[in-house]
């Protein structure tokens, strides 16, 4: 609307004959008249100015007010918005009866967005918190383009937080929430922008889970851990049986490393138990007596049959 007031003029040369005074301050444009008040409007001032003359100094308890350093006052004239813009800080003065005035809170304001109920893409149904900051950056627009910015950014937090993350996956919501903080803030502070209210930050607080979803996904990364255990244990023993199986040729290649190691052995068992010493024997070593064992069995058994026979 400003800029095709600004194109007018410039093209004609002279001031838009409907223009009736538009302003802009941070993008916002507000409106204030510059026709005439009319005559009861200039009585009623003129009566007001007579009665602060007439009670002075009483008066200016009445007429002088003041705003802190975080604050600014929105001044109406007989319904008008007073030209100036917005005062403050420190004193104004105001006319009685013809003027009153609004002020508006420039420090940061957070509040809790109440839980939500969300579906996700996913069909899955969660509880979600946030908390949204923000802080007014056109006193004149926060009161005259809206009734409640207060309320009204509520609202729209509320709103924008179910639309945002009805549109993502569990996963998602779960591990992008700075993603998803910084899309809920940009789509605010565009919306607020005519409020005069800036967005500064939006954070997701909690997001709830039910319970039985949450035990389905906890017996889920169970097995998941489990699963893994088993592999790396399988890859473990894979390995063993690898060095093992080098070690034991490097031994085969010496028969005096299997003595030595033999040793080791008989040391480590003899230093953590005295009374028990496992001495291994040969096979080769017991093979030779046990075919001599036969070989006498053998002939034994014969000899017998022999008698036997003679004996028949």
């Amino acid at each position: 609307m400003t800029k095709t007031v600004d194109t007018y003029e410039k093209q004609n040369n002279h001031p838009n004959p409907n223009h009736s005074g538009k302003h802009s301050d941070g993008g916002v444009s507000y409106s204030t008249s510059t026709d005439s008040p009319g005559l009861c409007a200039f009585i009623l001032t003129f009566i007001s100015y007579l009665l602060i003359v007439a009670t002075f100094p009483f008066s200016l308890c009445l007429c002088i007010k003041v705003v802190q350093e975080y604050e600014r006052a929105v001044i109406f004239r007989l319904g008008r918005l007073l030209k100036g813009g917005a005062k403050g800080p420190g004193i104004f003065f105001i006319v009685p009866c013809i003027d009153s005035y609004r002020k508006v809170d420039l420090r940061t304001v957070s509040f809790d967005v109440p839980p939500q109920e969300i579906l996700t893409r996913d069909s899955v149904t969660i509880s979600v918190e946030a908390v949204v900051y923000y802080r007014v950056s056109d006193p004149i627009a926060a009161k005259n383009n809206v009734e409640d910015f207060s309320h009204s950014t509520r609202l729209l937090a509320a709103t924008t937080l179910r639309n945002v993350l009805g549109t993502r996956n569990l996963a998602e919501i779960l591990s992008e929430r700075e993603s998803i903080s910084a899309t809920m803030q940009s789509s605010l502070d565009d919306a607020t922008d005519p409020w005069g209210v800036k967005v500064e930050r939006v954070e997701i607080k909690d997001v709830r889970l039910p319970v039985q979803l949450q035990r389905a996904m906890a017996a889920e990364a169970e097995a998941a851990r489990e699963a893994r255990a088993k592999v790396i244990a399988a890859e473990g023993e894979q390995r063993a049986s690898r060095a093992l199986k080098e070690a034991a040729d490097v031994i085969n290649e010496s028969p005096a490393a299997l003595q030595l190691r033999y040793m080791q052995t008989l040391n480590a068992i003899s230093a953590e138990k005295n009374s028990t010493i496992i001495f291994p024997l040969p096979i080769d070593l017991l093979s030779q007596y046990m075919k001599n064992g036969n070989n006498k069995s053998g002939k034994n058994r014969k000899s017998k049959k022999d008698l036997l026979s003679d004996d028949e």
